[in-house]
């Protein structure tokens, strides 16, 4: 029996599949394009807030913008007063452009350029320094401009980490933040943790709000403090995803691909998106004493976070339409007129599991049996492999057909891109449905 692996039922994708807009854009562009759906990210955005609101907890919401390099996104934190985490000077430049505030920037990212430093320093950017070398760079170069800094602390639980001042390293920055004075607006720490569990973020934070508090007798602001993102989300049922774990093996796979359960990133999470904020904000730090929002407000500590991928859950999924179909023993390959590297999870020794969805040229009438098929890319490449696992469709994919892989927004569609062959890159289409509730109207992401 072939393993399904559903995506969460979405009445708004279905009606704009539905509407017959994507076959018009498929043919329109002349090739593959993701469209963007930007209200389902006002909407994740209102759910972050109202998380931090029924916890009582002052907090501030940063767009991670690596997650997606859509300009549509970075605007809705414009419109909506949210801000953005940068890494480069690239993304900071883009993040102005599309009217962002210098003030609702927080540059993040291992030893920052020196002009990133200067220019992040000139817009009053947040900076979170991560090295002693950093904070020295930014204290020299930054004195037109009293910099903003958060001390980027590593943590303990993850001693692999590259990220972060530790020890005395740690110990260091504080002491040089304090002696430089009015130089520096040292608002307070950070930290990056991998892995999604609300518990050991907690933790971590617990740590940081002691921190301010004996920055503070420093002499030093100290008043905020960062849990960037690490938000899960559920992209799929917990029964599917339970019975695709178990059952998986090389036989569901295209030329006996091999994957561990390790491979996968958690496509259902119980707990995810502004549920997981709110379960950070309920545990209690080292699992002692009053729970994380009471010791924030206790202490005077605003929390800013930064999601990326949890921002952008159901915002945009990828179309691709079928060049051809070749059949092997039992199950086909379909072609696509894209490449895997807009699917970012295959280059990383993984697959993005939520099927994707056929949407016949025709009508056709289903098939007594399921017909599985893997998709390929169109290169030459024989790893270039959108989807190693065979799909159970219900009818067989001609040429002609969409493939539309859903919920593709958060770090897939746009990470690895490259015009591989000379493919122009998928662009991005804009989606706004009109308050008459008539057709979706779409326009191309600036």
């Amino acid at each position: 029996m072939a393993l399904t692996l559903p995506a969460h039922s979405d009445p708004l994708a279905a009606r704009l599949h539905e509407s017959g807009l994507l076959r018009e854009l498929a043919h329109g562009l002349g090739g593959p394009f993701h469209y963007l759906l930007p209200h389902r990210f006002d909407a994740n955005l209102a759910a972050f807030r109202a998380a931090l609101a029924e916890a009582g907890v002052e907090g501030r919401v940063y767009y991670a913008k690596k997650a997606n390099k859509a300009g549509v996104f970075t605007e809705r934190c414009a419109a909506l007063g949210a801000g953005v985490d940068v890494a480069s000077l690239g993304e900071l430049r883009d993040a102005l452009g599309h009217g962002v505030r210098g003030e609702d920037l927080v540059v993040t990212g291992p030893a920052k350029t020196t002009e990133l430093l200067r220019v992040a320093a000139q817009q009053g950017a947040l900076i979170a320094v991560d090295a002693l070398d950093e904070l020295d760079r930014v204290l020299t170069l930054c004195q037109a401009r009293r910099p903003r800094v958060l001390l980027r602390v590593h943590p303990r639980s993850q001693p692999g980490s590259r990220f972060g001042l530790g020890g005395e390293d740690l110990s260091e920055a504080i002491h040089g933040c304090a002696e430089a004075g009015d130089e520096v607006r040292m608002e307070g720490f950070s930290f990056h943790l991998s892995g999604y569990t609300p518990q050991p973020r907690t933790d971590l934070a617990g740590d940081l709000v002691d921190l301010c508090l004996k920055a503070r007798a420093r002499g030093l602001q100290a008043d905020r403090i960062s849990i960037g993102g690490g938000f899960a989300v559920d992209y799929v049922p917990a029964g599917p995803w339970q019975i695709f774990l178990d059952g998986q093996s090389p036989g569901d796979y295209h030329a006996g691909k091999t994957f561990t359960k390790n491979d996968f990133y958690p496509y259902h999470s119980p707990v995810a998106g502004a549920h997981a904020l709110a379960a950070v904000l309920a545990g209690r730090p080292s699992g002692q004493g009053e729970h994380l929002a009471a010791r924030l407000r206790q202490a005077g500590v605003m929390l800013l976070l930064e999601p990326g991928r949890a921002l952008l859950d159901r915002a945009g999924s990828s179309v691709f339409t079928v060049q051809g179909v070749k059949d092997r023993d039992g199950y086909s390959i379909v072609t696509v007129d894209g490449t895997s590297l807009s699917l970012s999870e295959q280059w990383f020794n993984s697959e993005y599991l939520p099927d994707p969805q056929l949407l016949p040229a025709r009508p056709r009438p289903f098939a007594p049996e399921p017909h599985r098929a893997c998709i390929g890319g169109a290169s030459c490449l024989d790893s270039d492999l959108l989807t190693w696992r065979k799909i159970a469709f219900p009818v067989r994919p001609h040429e002609g057909d969409l493939l539309v892989y859903p919920n593709t927004a958060g770090y897939q569609m746009d990470s690895n891109e490259s015009p591989f062959h000379e493919l122009s890159l998928p662009p991005k289409v804009v989606i706004d449905y009109p308050d008459d509730d008539t057709r979706p109207r779409w326009r191309l992401d600036r």
